[in-house]
């Protein structure tokens, strides 16, 4: 009984900890939440640029067809837009309660990819929002025309618009994460850089098919996400090469080190004999 008590309390205090670490997450996803809210038209404004350019000048339009649709579209936005505000804080609470619990060596190994996940998600949505989207939305518009005598026009409801618009930057962030989820499993021993050579053909036909499913229907924007998608593996690829060069060399070095040491202690034995 006293050991269980003993475990207790410490499991007792990292649920308070846990608990304080997750209400200032959730304050800091409702004050930023609020904050996006409070500019969720100019926020809107920004995320309709690449289809307003796809339309020729002047004649871009968005339409409800319910009375609460574009209330319910600015509360979307301020969440999506508040989430991504308020992603560095929520990341930092996370470590500061997961950072205690590692080694030093293990913290140098994982503060890298806790750097590189939000810059990489940048890269990704960047990449769907300055390139891909306008891209897409030319090749929507260009279905427009006229079929048996009536016109075919595009009149894109704002709530579609921003699904599709969160299905291109979610798609393309986090397809971008790719390198951080397999330089991950590479650094904790469950694939190694062979493995993933040998499965290149099988990686690339499931990238391809990975990103005909998450992106819209259209050959452009499969591509511009394959593409990146492919040249990202082989950028990982190479980062493993050269993490196992580098844990090779620590590697040769202590053996040399015990090496050492233990020709030292045979000479010191063999001068006392």
């Amino acid at each position: 009984m006293k050991d269980l008590d003993e475990t207790q309390a410490p499991l007792l205090e990292h649920l308070i900890e846990l608990r304080t670490r997750l209400v200032r997450c959730v304050l800091a996803l409702v004050i930023a939440f609020g904050i996006c809210l409070y500019f969720a038209d100019a926020i809107l404004g920004v995320l309709i640029q690449p289809l307003k350019g796809a339309f020729p000048d002047g004649k871009g339009q968005l339409i409800f067809t319910k009375l609460y649709e574009v209330f319910f579209v600015e509360l979307k936005v301020a969440l999506f837009s508040g989430f991504c505000l308020s992603f560095p804080i929520i990341a930092n609470q996370l470590w500061a309660f997961v950072a205690p619990g590692l080694y030093a060596r293990e913290k140098k190994a994982f503060l890298p990819f806790l750097l590189a996940t939000p810059l990489l998600f940048a890269a990704g949505a960047s990449l769907a929002y300055f390139v891909v989207m306008p891209t897409a939305f030319e090749w929507f518009l260009g279905f427009e025309g006229e079929a048996g005598g009536m016109a075919i026009q595009a009149l894109p409801t704002a709530n579609e618009y921003l699904g599709l618009v969160m299905q291109f930057i979610l798609a393309f962030g986090i397809s971008f994460l790719l390198p951080v989820l397999l330089l991950l499993l590479h650094r904790a021993g469950i694939v190694t850089r062979d493995q993933l050579v040998g499965a290149r053909r099988y990686i690339v036909v499931l990238v391809v098919a990975l990103s005909a499913i998450i992106t819209p229907p259209d050959p452009g924007s499969q591509l511009l996400l394959a593409i990146p998608l492919l040249l990202l593996f082989e950028g990982s690829l190479i980062l493993m090469r050269i993490a196992d060069r580098k844990a090779k060399d620590i590697s040769d070095q202590e053996d040399q080190a015990v090496s050492a040491g233990a020709a030292t202690d045979q000479k010191g034995d063999a001068e006392a004999s």
